[in-house]
């Protein structure tokens, strides 16, 4: 049975963000939610400093001594969101925030990929799409910025925990402006921008061009139809997976890139 935040996507979807669904993540948790208070912002610690979202298995499975999931978005170095639950996640621990405690039960856990140390900055995209994803959820819950907490704020007591590392008043005061509507200007990476003729993006479920698709379809090895569903969509995940892309079987420029370099 799904859990109460199959919603996740959408709204993420709807703001403009890059999503990636993994597998079976509407069933996904430990359990349901009680009631959503708000968000809570974590960063991984990874130690692994290549790779989009090299957390990601852990993340969904757990560690020895912690059952999985660890939290119900991923956020990877280049900005995709990885939907990865439904469900209660096992993100906060002990602590409070504005009087609220019980975390995991309260608050939709983000990981970003960071080492965490200091010595891996913050790429602009990732951070760009880590407070748009905030305000998105925020807005969707009918919370204000107040709601948005990093985990360094909420672990008790003070000081249990170092994530995420950076400043979260200027991080919550720009997601506030993102959500008054002055700052709507989605960054695009300078490697995503193509100069001339740039071609559709291309994704299931909208309305895309079908003489665009038939291209796709012939270089990812689906049927050419013209018609972008869920067989070209997994044909089009293999071949990013293939090319080191992120899966998130969307269309876009980098995937552009590869499909016209194979």
């Amino acid at each position: 049975m799904a859990y109460s935040l199959i919603w996740l996507s959408d709204v993420l979807k709807d703001a403009g963000l890059k999503v990636a669904e993994c597998q079976g993540w509407k069933t996904s948790g430990v359990g349901e939610m009680v009631r959503v208070e708000g968000v809570m912002c974590h960063h991984t610690a990874t130690t692994n400093k290549n790779g989009n979202m090299p957390s990601l298995n852990t993340i969904i499975n757990g560690r020895p001594d912690l059952r999985g999931p660890l939290s119900q978005l991923g956020l990877g170095r280049d900005g995709t969101f990885y939907i990865i639950a439904a469900g209660r996640c096992n993100h906060a621990g002990r602590g409070e925030w504005n009087g609220v405690s019980g975390g995991n039960s309260h608050f939709i856990g983000i990981e970003a990929e960071n080492m965490g140390t200091g010595q891996e900055p913050w790429p602009e995209v990732q951070m760009d799409a880590y407070r748009r994803g905030v305000a998105a959820i925020l807005k969707k819950i009918g919370k204000g910025v107040e709601a948005c907490a990093g985990h360094k704020e909420y672990a008790q007591p003070a000081g249990r925990k170092p994530d995420p590392n950076f400043d979260m008043d200027a991080f919550r005061a720009e997601v506030g402006r993102i959500m008054r509507g002055e700052n709507n200007a989605v960054l695009i990476p300078a490697e995503e921008c193509v100069a001339v003729n740039p071609r559709a993006t291309l994704r299931r479920g909208i309305a895309n061009d079908a003489a665009l698709v038939k291209i796709v379809q012939s270089k990812v090895g689906a049927v050419a139809d013209g018609f972008f569903g869920p067989k070209t969509e997994a044909k089009v995940r293999e071949f990013q997976r293939l090319h080191g892309a992120v899966p998130d079987g969307i269309v876009g420029p980098k995937t552009w890139k590869l499909i016209d370099s194979n």
